[in-house]
């Protein structure tokens, strides 16, 4: 019997929802000061292995995992400069030093550079001093400070030092999977409360601002990192459709939300029906929810990301859609990293032969696309075990009931 307590779907109003908003209980700890050494040790050690003197890392997700520091990239170059033997060198514009050593959580030589100074002649400078005769740069580094580093390098190119950082972040330690576990709750929290304010005539844009609002009270860093909600046919396109859009009754609805906690993520995606849809729907629904199953069971170590992205496959094409990113189908990879950035290695996509291993992170998110007409997208996120793999969240149990 559907009674209020028990509806996932509808049924309950803002004011009532609001007083479900409070500061998430039993946080996860910060990455604390021995796991951000253990990360500087083991980015030495693959530099060691790939025969690279020395690692330049630029403001973003990396230099937040090696140092602590959470800035974006700007056009003044912050880095992290680490050579095999020496305090870590943090090149830095002098008027930011106040707010660095408020951020910074590595012992670290900062060494700073005035409005009128060329940055990376300063870290050409310091590989000198190190005797450091080649570097690997982050491959998130702007494509201007390559350009400088190899003139202030007298036209020595810069490495690739995708395979040392992704060597560092790509297996996540039991600190940051708490983190990203908080994360993925929170956000499921804030999907059922979504879900439980829809009503005909409700706005996705409305429905967008409770969500971060939600997000905010329960103690993510930012509010939403990103939300998409999408109604009807709009759902036929993977990251929506610009525009208001409104509820109607009998209609699929699409919410993709996540948030940050400590700089990790999470990323969930819930879809189902607002009232009744026709059987089509449904048939699609339950094929996407097999998808996302297979993918899932495919999952252990040593398995290649590839795999797994051919298990969901498999079972669309079986029903007769595809092959291949042919619609109606899957239009895109089963699924990406996931941590400090939303979308990191390993990807779950064809060609990609990187075996898993424990600590990897990935979403399972095989969407099945209908033309202009709907699109099915149901995203949790797994983390690889010794023996497979175990959900961050609970998948979606039926169209109906979109929550375990």
């Amino acid at each position: 019997m559907d009674t209020p307590s028990s509806r996932q779907v509808g049924g309950l109003d803002r004011a009532a929802a609001r007083a479900m908003f409070a500061p998430w209980p039993g946080r996860a700890a910060p990455i604390g000061a021995d796991e951000h050494q253990a990360r500087i040790e083991r980015a030495r050690a693959l530099l060691r292995a790939a025969g690279i003197d020395a690692l330049l890392v630029t403001a973003g997700a990396s230099l937040r995992y090696f140092t602590g520091v959470p800035w974006g990239a700007s056009e003044r170059l912050v880095a992290l400069l680490l050579t095999a033997h020496g305090q870590p060198i943090v090149v830095c514009p002098a008027f930011e030093t106040g707010s660095l050593a408020a951020v910074l959580r590595i012992p670290a030589d900062v060494r700073t550079w005035e409005e009128h100074e060329d940055p990376q002649a300063l870290v050409a400078a310091a590989l000198r001093e190190r005797r450091a005769h080649s570097l690997a740069l982050d491959p998130a580094a702007p494509y201007t400070v390559t350009t400088k580093l190899r003139d202030a390098m007298a036209g020595q190119s810069p490495a690739d030092a995708s395979a040392i950082i992704d060597g560092c972040r790509m297996c996540k330690s039991p600190a940051e999977l708490a983190l990203m576990r908080q994360a993925t709750a929170m956000t499921l929290h804030v999907h059922r409360l979504a879900a439980r304010i829809l009503h005909a005539g409700i706005g996705n844009r409305e429905l967008v601002r409770f969500i971060d609002e939600a997000h905010r009270a329960l103690g993510a860093d930012n509010g939403s990192t990103f939300c998409i909600v999408q109604f009807g046919h709009a759902t036929a396109y993977p990251h929506g459709l610009p525009g208001e859009q409104h509820l109607d009754e009998d209609q699929l609805v699409l919410i993709d939300t996540g948030c940050t906690v400590q700089g990790y993520h999470s990323d969930i995606t819930r879809c189902y029906a607002f009232g009744r849809v026709d059987g089509e729907v449904e048939r699609i629904w339950e094929l996407e929810q097999a998808a996302q199953r297979a993918a899932f069971e495919a999952v252990r170590p040593g398995v290649r990301c590839e795999t797994v992205d051919a298990a969901a496959r498999a079972v669309v094409e079986r029903a007769g859609l595809g092959p291949g990113y042919r619609l109606p189908g899957i239009p895109h990879r089963t699924g990406h990293g996931c941590g400090l950035a939303i979308h990191e290695t390993p990807y779950l996509v064809r060609g990609n032969a990187t075996p898993l291993a424990p600590g990897m992170c990935a979403s399972d998110e095989p969407m099945i696309v209908v033309p202009e007409r709907f699109g099915v997208r149901l995203e949790d996120h797994f983390h690889v075990t010794e023996d497979g793999a175990r959900w961050f969240t609970e998948p979606s149990p039926a169209i109906d009931q979109p929550f375990a």
